[in-house]
């Protein structure tokens, strides 16, 4: 008999891949059998951030939002089977200091990777992560697919000029390009500026001596909270149809800042109503219509389901900074 032909791996360029949700899909990637091309602004010799554990198994390539030539080049040399674009500006306070910028990084740099796929790597399924914060003071709570959009920040304006191009070039190019709209996703890899991990950082802090209190704003801000991994996972399965579209990967499900903090503290056997203290310079105007997501459709068309409750979510937090925080003071002893 003939030799059979080895199959070939697919390749995946993945753009944000030192961030939490890059890490989480490079890993998923990985176990899959892809070649993971990871999209990196630093130089290769530089900590690979959250996917410095990876940095064995990844192959990296030097890009920058900003610069739409490196972008060209990166998909023209990698033509990769599928195209994850993750890296943008986060934090969403930081776009109102300079909206230019981020609507650069994040509008511009998606036009230029739609653009550079249809030029020179028309067969590569194109994933963009959108944002359920572009749904802003919509008619209704929850959001669905076809909910209209009232963006509030720059940052929303940018992800919704992203997620229109998106189906704008599906639509007149051919292209299989799918606009993930994601609503909050954690995991003990979120950056502590974010306030899921402020509170869990903050509990286990307190747990151990380390802290007296927790400062923190609105406690009644209303969130959508999901586990990171899975979010990845959805990403995922929506290159895996056979034909492209937009879908809310979210939990469905609301719970404010409070419900969040009681339930880290309880885990830890705290009363976070002992140690919270709220700042009211970190407080914003109450939100028109609570950000939560309809996940519907893609649990009904993608077979997309989490793996993680919300309370499993937090519990997995709280014990992994609690872990970290434990090590570090026996390290510093």
């Amino acid at each position: 008999m003939a030799p059979q032909p080895t199959p070939t791996r697919r390749r995946a360029l993945v753009t944000g891949v030192t961030g939490q949700d890059g890490s989480f899909l490079a890993e998923l990637l990985l176990s899959k059998g892809y070649q993971v091309i990871g999209l990196i602004r630093r130089p290769v010799s530089e900590r690979l951030g959250l996917a410095e554990h990876l940095r064995d198994r990844l192959t990296l390539i030097r890009g920058d939002l900003l610069d739409p030539g490196s972008l060209v080049e990166a998909v023209a040399e990698v033509r990769p089977d599928e195209l994850y674009h993750l890296a943008s500006p986060s934090f969403v306070p930081h776009s109102w200091q300079r909206p230019a910028r981020t609507l650069a990084a994040i509008a511009e740099s998606t036009a230029t990777l739609l653009e550079a796929a249809r030029d020179h790597s028309r067969r590569t399924r194109v994933f963009v992560a959108a944002s359920g914060a572009m749904f802003g003071a919509a008619p209704e709570s929850p959001q669905r697919e076809d909910t209209p959009y009232r963006p509030e920040t720059p940052y929303a304006t940018a992800k919704l000029a992203a997620h229109q191009l998106v189906g704008q070039m599906r639509k007149h190019d051919g292209l299989f390009a799918c606009s993930g709209i994601l609503y909050n996703h954690e995991s003990e890899r979120r950056p502590e500026s974010f306030v899921s991990r402020k509170i869990t950082r903050g509990a286990a802090a307190i747990k151990l001596g380390l802290s007296d209190e927790l400062v923190l704003g609105d406690l009644a801000a209303v969130r959508d909270w999901s586990f990171a991994a899975d979010i990845m996972q959805g990403a995922w399965l929506m290159l895996q149809q056979d034909r492209a579209g937009d879908y809310i990967l979210a939990s469905g499900i609301s719970h404010t800042v409070r419900d969040f903090a009681a339930t880290a503290f309880a885990m830890l056997g705290l009363d976070a109503e002992d140690h919270v203290r709220v700042d009211p310079r970190f407080q914003r105007a109450p939100e028109a219509t609570p950000q939560i997501g309809d996940p519907t459709r893609a649990r009904a068309e993608l077979g997309w389901q989490p793996t993680l409750s919300f309370g499993q979510l937090v519990q997995r937090m709280v014990e992994a900074d609690l872990r970290d925080l434990e090590q570090h003071s026996v390290t510093s002893a």
